[in-house]
């Protein structure tokens, strides 16, 4: 498989536009309220070095929210967005099916803990994480940069141009 060249398909928009609008949203308010989404909740949550990677995962959010949204190296934007979902899971979320915290990380209080409570609260990291692996999986879709610029692996022999 080529990782530039992408699929014909016309709906890929529609998960790219979720996706890259999410990411870059939360990326720019691990800037703007550091103290709410970005340091200071690494610190809670207890990630090392909370501002240095408070501002690391809200630029990469930005630059592949950016990437995504414009549908340009589709799949390899996607590749850092789903280890971001994946420590996401695993830092925040694995404590509360657990009912406490591991390894540093911190179990934040809930009314309810287990399967149940961990699943309502990681909706919207396993969407974020589905949406990234089909992105990796599929590519930017008709409606990208990719492409444009990269062609299609489904007819070759096409024009490569939406």
């Amino acid at each position: 498989m080529d990782l530039f060249k992408t699929d014909r398909e016309k709906t890929t928009i529609l998960i790219r536009l979720v996706v890259g609008i999410v990411f870059l949203s939360e990326g720019i308010q691990k800037f703007v309220w550091a103290e709410l989404r970005g340091s200071g909740r690494f610190e809670r949550i207890g990630i090392p070095f909370p501002e240095f990677n408070g501002y690391f995962v809200g630029g990469l959010e930005v630059f592949c929210g950016l990437l995504i949204l414009a549908g340009f190296l589709t799949r390899f934007a996607a590749v850092p967005l789903i280890f971001i979902m994946l420590t996401a899971l695993f830092t925040t979320k694995l404590p509360i099916l657990l009912g406490t915290g591991f390894w540093g990380f911190s179990l934040r209080e809930l009314e309810h803990y287990g399967l149940l409570s961990m699943l309502h609260e990681s909706r919207n990291d396993l969407a974020m994480l589905a949406g990234s692996i089909f992105l990796f999986i599929k590519g930017g879709g008709y409606w990208s940069a990719d492409l444009i610029r990269f062609g299609s692996y489904e007819n070759p022999g096409k024009p490569s141009s939406p």
